[in-house]
């Protein structure tokens, strides 16, 4: 037997190698090489310099919180922003990203406190100071190396940090742009309180959650002659009775508030322990409160407006002192009994009550919340306010004022950065004044132009808003830019309008160490703020020198130069005290526009976008917008994008308690960046996202099916030289022409999402293309041409060429999503003069270059074709189901055509009579044309076994197997390509053609 001369094998002729393209990616140690070989080109900088020169798009970074690792909310975030500046820069923008870092607050203050224990009181300011920026560094670093390693793009070596200190100086000049401007004033106001973290909050650092208060009925004694309220009360027991879920506050209760328009009653009621008296509460609630109350024998004596009980006096229920009778429009009948306790120092509309009557807003309440210097000793002095709720209901019960005790579970603020409820406090801090007169646009823009003919960066738009001598308010003026923007989605727009509609003056004042101070010097003699230009200048220069924390460094008298003067006349420097409030953490972030946009050549304001998470609608979106208001007339963004939150496929928010997060770093450790970015593309970050393991693998499956896709596109252009050996569009192959039509399709539709930041669609469209034009119909026909053809066939390089412009293009259109797959693939591309070193260096492809002109026709008739290629199908399977058949290979097809005398779209298959074998992955296909008198056209489909011979080669059955007689098993076709590449025919030894040799 060993002298048996061997068959070589016919199948594999063309000795296709294994591209270095290999179908398992490694992506956990391919990627960080990959990473690494950017860093060291320096790929970021390479795509600045290719794109200088070209219209720039901006978009703008919202700064996250250095303060721990990343979350799947932040690779979410950050791989929108990459997914936008890449597609970008390939669609031919000058698209730089600089990202930054929120460095200032309280949550790094608060850890850098827990690591340095009790010995933080001894410790100067500027070494708490030093102690927070080393923390905030730590985690820069961290995150940078996170967002690097899943594949984002950026100015890494040179971001922006709100504790840099350009950035410091930056904000204390945008802030004394403000206070230059008379939009800051210094004043005592309620505002929301963190006892925990003993500071001022802002409207934005306030979240709603579920809250367990106390729900209690107390009545207030009438002391003032009951007959001025009414005749019929002369002479009886009057009380008032209110509501309220914060007994805490009863010690510094002044007032009660009744809505003067609303009718009251006066009823006369039974207690539970017989007692009997009459109380006036709003006639609507009278029912609710008498059942609340355990109220029997209920008579109304009298009704009246609420404007009566104005000036009426009670009794406080346990401190010697008068509570007033007022009105306010505020009180209204929804809950309660329609008398409000009133205390100005704990509600912003009980203090605009109090300042309207001259009611003082005494306040018991100090810094950490605890209840201090009270009238007279009582059990509760020293304990905060959620604790003294419990012995306060006790005494009200104990001096016969409580009428009801329970408790209401309802919606309360908490401090977004602790999460402990918060209070309202009235304390003194720093304001702007939303009602700041500001001109309008119309009128800033008439200006500009009567001065020098120029328009400032406002532009004139219709708006309609109330004007009077061209003046408006910094509200109406913020609400009129707001118009101007593109919100995405679009409810963007009202939820932001409601918030600047209704929110108070910004308090911008917070009682803490590590951030931008207040910069502000106050006189010692009458307590004035100093507001000169030019010292404010030199703190910003000392400031960009030597960081904020110049503020603690110097004295107020080695800051303030000589001859300063006070508008009171005081001359004496030593006479001026700093202030060491900081300033809010979003007053920070919102002057990022002018700190980093407004400060680079490379950039530009306005910015283009800004994207970040819906809760951005009352933090950087907000903050940003009001800043630029003020100062530049517009809003700092041309377009705001929000994204949804994570959550997991429950619908649940992430928690350590739950252990259902997701780590966005453990995926790329285990699984590659790439399925981090492909997920975030699979879904409309516009809406709440569900991420879970069990979703990551099944994103990694189609991942692993485009990558195989990209290995068999590669693997057959092995061969291929662009220069010589692509064709021709009109000389390419009808199924070829058909899938170059459906590639410049696909370019279109996902250049068009990319576009419009719906990447989710990008995303569909692509493994729609993969999974159902390619795997589906175009690579598993195709293999027949690229296997068995000779090398140099033109169907054979037709199909070459259809590969090579789908290879381009699919790689170009991943790259800003899968950009390290992408960048694989791109270096085994066929070589092309030219080519950038890097596909992130390259342009999108352009729709001519993949189909020139028109490809709807083309479209259509593959449309009709496709119709048929399913019949075909569906016949084919019926065959193999009897066992008739195994492969499609060894059947016929024939098809019967009848024609009309009009015009027919069945006469297309004469046209595509060739590629029709190929379409169906049969061997034969025999187009039968019948001419008929009837109008209206038909076919039939025939299918059967072949007859035929089967080619050893192709394994097609056709009559002309044997025709060649140096290649006796093959098919003309088959005899063609092994000529043409060197195959030499098997010689039948002597002894085989006598008989007498050995058998195989």
């Amino acid at each position: 037997m060993s002298d048996v001369p061997q068959k070589k094998p016919l199948k594999a002729t063309l000795n296709l190698p294994e591209t270095a393209f290999a179908m398992k990616a490694n992506l956990p140690q391919n990627e960080p090489a990959r990473l690494e070989a950017w860093q060291k080109a320096g790929l970021y900088e390479q795509i600045r310099t290719a794109r200088a020169g070209a219209p720039k798009f901006i978009l703008h970074d919202g700064p996250p919180y250095a303060n721990g690792a990343i979350h799947l909310g932040h690779a979410l975030n950050k791989c929108i922003k990459d997914f936008v500046v890449k597609t970008k820069t390939m669609a031919g923008f000058d698209a730089p990203y600089v990202p930054g870092w929120d460095c200032h607050g309280l949550p790094i203050e608060i850890k850098v406190d827990e690591q340095l224990g009790r010995k933080k009181l001894e410790m100067p300011a500027l070494s708490v100071r030093r102690a927070c920026r080393e923390y905030a560094e730590k985690y820069v670093t961290l995150q940078k190396s996170q967002f690097e390693r899943i594949g984002v793009f950026g100015r890494w070596n040179d971001p922006y940090k709100t504790m840099s200190f350009g950035y410091e100086a930056a904000i204390v000049e945008t802030f004394y742009e403000f206070f230059e401007q008379g939009f800051v004033y210094k004043g005592l106001k309620p505002v929301f309180w963190c006892i925990h973290d003993q500071t001022a909050l802002a409207e934005a650092e306030v979240e709603y959650e579920m809250h367990t208060s106390p729900s209690i009925y107390v009545r207030y004694k009438l002391t003032s002659e009951a007959s001025a309220i009414s005749e019929k009360l002369a002479g009886k027991d009057v009380w008032t009775i209110i509501w309220t879920t914060t007994p805490w506050t009863i010690p510094a209760s002044m007032a009660v508030a009744y809505n003067p328009e609303m009718e009251y009653v006066a009823a006369q009621a039974t207690l539970a322990s017989g007692e009997i008296g009459v109380y006036v509460v709003a006639g609507t609630l009278l029912e609710a409160v008498a059942k609340a109350c355990g109220f029997t024998d209920v008579e109304v004596l009298e009704r009246f407006n609420g404007i009566r009980m104005e000036g009426a006096q009670f009794a406080h229920p346990f401190f010697a002192r008068t509570v007033v009778g007022v009105t306010a429009d505020y009180v209204t009948a929804d809950q309660g009994t329609g008398a409000v306790h009133t205390s100005p120092a704990h509600g912003v509309d009980d203090f605009y009550t109090g300042k309207r009557y001259g009611i003082p807003d005494v306040q018991y309440v100090d810094n950490a919340g605890r209840q201090r210097n009270l009238p007279q000793q009582e059990a509760f002095d020293g304990l905060t306010v959620f604790e003294s709720n419990k012995p306060i209901t006790e005494l009200l019960r104990e001096k016969g004022a409580l009428l009801s005790g329970t408790f209401f579970e309802h919606s309360y603020p908490h401090c977004w950065r602790c999460h402990n409820p918060v209070i309202v406090r009235a304390t003194e801090q720093w304001f702007i004044s939303m009602e700041t007169p500001m001109p309008t646009a119309e009128a800033e823009i008439a200006a500009a132009e009567e001065v020098d003919g120029s328009e400032p960066t406002s532009q004139k738009r219709d708006v309609e808003h109330p004007v009077v001598d061209g003046m408006t308010t910094f509200r109406q003026r913020a609400l009129d830019e707001i118009k101007r923007v593109v919100w995405d989605p679009a409810w963007g727009e009202e939820r932001i309008s409601n918030m600047i509609a209704t929110r108070p003056d910004w308090c911008i004042s917070r009682q803490r160490i590590w951030g931008v101070p207040i910069a502000v010097f106050l006189c010692n003699k009458c307590h004035e703020p100093l507001n000169d230009a030019d010292v404010n200048k030199s703190i910003v220069e000392l400031f960009k020198k030597e960081s904020a924390d110049a503020w603690y460094k110097y004295s107020a008298a080695e800051l303030l130069p000589d001859g300063v003067a006070c508008s009171c006349g005081n001359t004496d420097k030593n006479e001026f005290r700093k202030e060491m409030d900081i300033l809010d953490v979003w007053f920070e972030s919102g002057a990022s526009w002018h700190a980093v946009l407004d400060a680079e050549e490379s950039l530009r304001f306005p910015a283009d976008l800004y994207t970040e998470g819906g809760d951005q609608h009352r933090g950087w979106f907000h903050s940003s917008l009001l800043t630029s208001v003020a100062l530049r007339g517009v809003a700092p963004y041309r377009m705001v994008a929000t994204s949804g939150w994570t959550l997991d496929e429950q619908g649940r928010a992430f928690s350590k308690s739950l252990g259902n997060g997701v780590d966005p770093v453990d995926v790329a450790k285990r699984l590659g960046a790439e399925i981090i970015r492909l997920w975030v593309a699979s879904v409309d970050f516009r809406e709440d996202v569900a991420a879970s393991e069990n979703l990551m693998q099944r994103v990694g499956d189609n991942y692993r099916k485009l990558r195989n896709t990209l290995k068999f596109l590669l693997g057959n252009l092995h061969d291929f030289d662009p220069a010589k050996d692509a064709l021709p569009f009109a000389d390419l192959e009808q199924l070829d022409q058909y899938i170059l039509a459906q590639t410049a399709e696909l370019v279109a539709k996902i250049r068009k999402a990319y576009d419009e930041f719906e990447f989710h669609r990008a995303y569909h469209a692509l493994n729609e293309f993969v999974n159902t034009d390619l795997s589906a119909l175009y690579l598993d026909v195709l293999k027949d041409r690229l296997y068995t053809f000779a090398p140099d066939h033109p169907e054979r390089r037709s199909a070459q060429t259809a590969l090579w412009r789908i290879a381009e293009a699919l790689v170009r259109l991943i790259a800003p999503i899968l950009s390290f797959t992408a960048d694989e693939a791109w270096a085994f591309l066929p070589k092309v003069e030219g080519r950038e070193s890097s596909v992130h260096l390259a342009l999108f492809p352009d729709l001519s270059d993949i189909v020139p002109g028109s490809e709807a026709a083309i479209e259509h008739d593959w449309e009709q074709l496709l119709e048929l290629r399913a019949q075909v199908m569906a016949k084919l399977e019926v065959l193999r189901a009897a066992k008739s058949i195994g492969k499609s290979l060894e059947a016929k097809v024939t098809l019967t055509v009848v024609i009309g005398p009009g015009p027919s779209p069945l006469r297309l298959l004469d046209q595509y009579t060739t590629a029709l074998a190929e379409l169906f992955n049969v061997s034969e296909v025999d187009v039968l044309f019948v001419e008929s008198a009837l109008e209206t056209p038909s076919f039939e489909i025939e299918v059967q076994r072949s007859a035929a011979p089967k080619c050893e080669r192709c394994w097609r059955y056709i009559p002309e197997v044997g025709e060649d007689d140096r290649f006796p098993t093959v098919c003309l076709r088959c005899a063609d390509a092994l000529e043409a590449i060197g195959f030499e025919p098997y010689q039948i030894p002597p002894q085989d053609a006598a008989g007498e040799g050995a058998s195989l």
